[in-house]
């Protein structure tokens, strides 16, 4: 094993439920996110990409997710996944299914799957493992590890069973926290935020039904100061034509404003929707992760009403 693995970084998965599993990741693994779902479902994948769908097996109790960062160009995928494996079966799971990128089913396996969005949890859709497992009491447990050229990503989610989860009297899940640290700070402090955790598939302006920490932390400051008022701002990596780039970008600006209005309660008069495109791009667009880090949506803070 290489010296970097020498030093382990423990971490426990899980918000305290008895029995949660303990697993290591490389010395200096950072942590970007972790949030969960009180008490919530979750399909774990049994199965590679076929006839348009991956096969699951349901589970319901606690969902945890979590995903690191772990810097540095000399681990391969299997490197990273290996020993996560070996502790995961030491500690009475049987693996269900795994994989390799191909073998999966590629792109369409990756958005069809539960993924953390980019930037904090980064997939090449041409190197990256998946491993799901369960233990005899219930746990499911799943880890998808990928990397870029200077890093590698792992993604962990966890189900712990109903007996040890919240029950449903305790209220509705609970919504990931807010990426990028305190959002409201960056959004005051700096004038806009990038929304991270939104979900839309490639070339799609459907955003997922969440939970969306972010948006749930946005509509309570809006809710808290009613002077302001906020534009959300698309933005797209530079495949294809500025024309179409722009209405997807505005179009997906559209579909966050529209869950703001309907779900959050936020007055339409509010909230701007607008589209750049390319034009305004976070990253390079010549690699795979700076196209990831493009596609977003930040909300910008206007003056009041």
């Amino acid at each position: 094993m290489r010296a970097t693995l020498a030093v382990l970084l423990a971490l426990t998965l899980g918000a305290g439920p008895a029995g949660a599993v303990d697993l290591t990741l490389p010395a200096g693994a950072q942590q970007l996110v972790h949030g969960g779902s009180a008490l919530d479902s979750y399909g774990v994948p049994t199965g590679p990409y076929t006839q348009a769908s991956v096969p699951t097996r349901p589970v319901e109790g606690r969902v945890d997710r979590q995903a690191w960062r772990i810097e540095g160009d000399d681990l391969t995928t299997l490197q990273l996944l290996a020993p996560l494996r070996a502790q995961l079966q030491d500690d009475g799971y049987d693996v269900l299914f795994q994989c390799k990128d191909t073998a999966c089913g590629g792109f369409d396996f990756r958005f069809a799957i539960d993924v953390i969005p980019a930037p904090d949890m980064y997939v090449d859709v041409r190197n990256y493992r998946f491993l799901s497992a369960m233990r005899g009491d219930g746990d499911g447990i799943t880890l998808l590890v990928s990397r870029s050229r200077t890093a590698g990503f792992v993604q962990v989610i966890r189900v712990a069973p109903p007996d040890r989860a919240p029950t449903a009297d305790a209220g509705p899940p609970i919504a990931a926290p807010a990426p990028e640290g305190d959002l409201v700070a960056r959004l005051t402090g700096a004038g806009h935020v990038v929304l991270r955790d939104l979900d839309f598939r490639t070339g799609a302006d459907t955003l997922g039904p969440g939970p969306h920490g972010s948006l749930e932390t946005l509509a309570g400051f809006l809710k808290s100061n009613p002077e302001y008022r906020i534009a959300l701002v698309g933005h797209t990596d530079t495949v294809g034509a500025l024309a179409p780039n722009i209405d997807l970008s505005r179009r997906r600006a559209a579909a966050v404003r529209a869950r703001l209005i309907e779900r959050h309660g936020i007055a339409p008069d509010r909230i701007d929707a607008e589209g750049m495109a390319y034009l305004a791009p976070a990253a390079s667009n010549l690699t795979q992760e700076g196209r990831e880090t493009n596609r977003r949506v930040e909300a910008v803070l206007l003056s009041g009403r």
